[in-house]
Formats: C-alpha cells, structure tokens, sequence
C-alpha cells in the first residue's frame, strides 16, 4: 500500500521555482533514499511534504487522502514528523525535555523516552545534560528521538549526517533498523550516496528540483548515479 504519494508537484520560493513535476511514492514500511547535490531541491521536497512550504502545484496524498493545504500540526497529528536539517535543539533544555517536546502532540505508539533510551544508548547517561552541551552526534540523535515522540507513520531524516565524522554518522544510521522494525515508514534526504543506498530499499536522484534518476537501491548503477547527480544525464532517466 502506497502511504506517501506525490503527482507532478512543482515548490517555489517566490519567483524561484525550486521543485518541477515531482511524481514519488514511499510505500509503506520501506524505506526511500532521496540523493542530490547541493541545491538539488532535496530539503524543499521535505519541507513541501511536512507542510512548512506549501506547493505551487501538484498533489500530495497520505494514506491515499490528499494533505491539501493541510499545517505542519495537522500533518504531525497524521503521523508525519520531520528532523530538519541542522538538529534544531532548544539549548536550555535538557535531553529529557527536548524527547518530552517531541510527544506533544499525543500520539499513541510504541516510541517512549525509554524505548529512545533503548535505541540510542549514548543518550541515556546525558538524560539531564543541557542539549547545548551536547556534542553534534549527540544531539543529531537527541533530534531523531524527538521526531519518534510523536510516533510517527512517516519520518523524514534531513541530512542527518552532515558536518558529523564518520564513526558518528554510523551510531546514529544504527538505529534506522530498531526504526524499520516497529513499522515506521523513513524518507531519508543524504548527500552521502553509500550511506542512501546502504539504508534505502528504492531511491530518487534529484537534479535541479527534477528526479534525474530513479530505481532499486540494492540494483543501482553507480556509473548512472554518477551521471544523475552530477547533471550528466538526461533528466527522466529510469534505472
């Protein structure tokens, strides 16, 4: 069953038309890796689908009924959350209060503080540290946690290891499988081609807000990814 589905959906910013004819689908329980290079449009297509930004035209339907004009709120009581880019951490707040933030809206499910704790064990002994405090990874995963509060259907990962070392962005990709297992459905935006492939059942290569390339993680091309990403392929390209 299709859980996410996007139809010829065009973003703008203004005058500046970021995303073009977008069609994609994320069943549910797999997990779709979107890749692209800078300014691919990849955050803008996160940011369209939670309802921060509205779309100029197109579709966005979940659970096969269209989100309309629908908030972010709305979509977040759905079962739509988001962990944006650059973490977002209330500073003041311990590790406990900004898990604590992520439950606001009530949703039932399996994602408790403990069951956070269990996921990523470094934050258990940080429950009472400041998040400014925190380390990048430590707080990247604390941002993750927080999206699980809400128990999400569907949870978006944007750019989740950027700026992080390598042995980092692997403690925090370790928990995509404990993820996977209750069910949640993952739209992974990464730059990291490896990375988006390693977790990723399907993916779409974005180039200049069009999909340049689409297909079957497992059976991917790395010569046609090359192409794709980089804008040496012809737009429309299937794998």
């Amino acid at each position: 069953m299709s859980l996410l589905t996007l139809e010829n959906l065009d973003a703008r910013y203004g005058q500046f038309q970021a995303l073009f004819g977008i069609n994609l689908e994320v069943a549910e329980g797999e997990t779709v890796s979107i890749i692209g290079a800078n300014g691919a449009g990849k955050s803008t297509l996160l940011r369209t689908i939670c309802g921060v930004l509205s779309p100029a035209a197109g579709s966005l339907s979940f659970e096969g009924v269209s989100l309309g004009a629908s908030s972010s709120h709305a979509r977040l009581a759905k079962g739509i959350s988001m962990v944006p880019e650059g973490r977002r951490m209330f500073p003041s707040l311990t590790v406990d209060e900004n898990l604590e933030v992520g439950a606001y809206s009530r949703r039932k499910g399996y994602w408790t503080k403990a069951k956070i704790y269990e996921a990523f064990p470094l934050l258990a002994p940080l429950a009472q540290r400041s998040a400014a405090k925190l380390s990048g990874g430590e707080q990247q995963a604390v941002a993750i946690g927080r999206a699980l509060m809400s128990n999400p259907k569907l949870l978006l990962l944007d750019e989740v290891s950027l700026g992080l070392a390598p042995v980092v962005v692997k403690q925090v990709y370790a928990a995509i499988p404990i993820i996977r297992e209750q069910g949640t459905t993952l739209l992974v935006v990464e730059q990291d081609i490896n990375q988006a492939l390693a977790v990723a059942d399907r993916f779409y290569c974005l180039l200049e807000g069009r999909t340049s390339l689409s297909g079957v993680a497992a059976d991917a091309n790395r010569d046609q990814i090359t192409e794709a990403y980089f804008g040496l392929a012809s737009h429309g390209k299937k794998h």
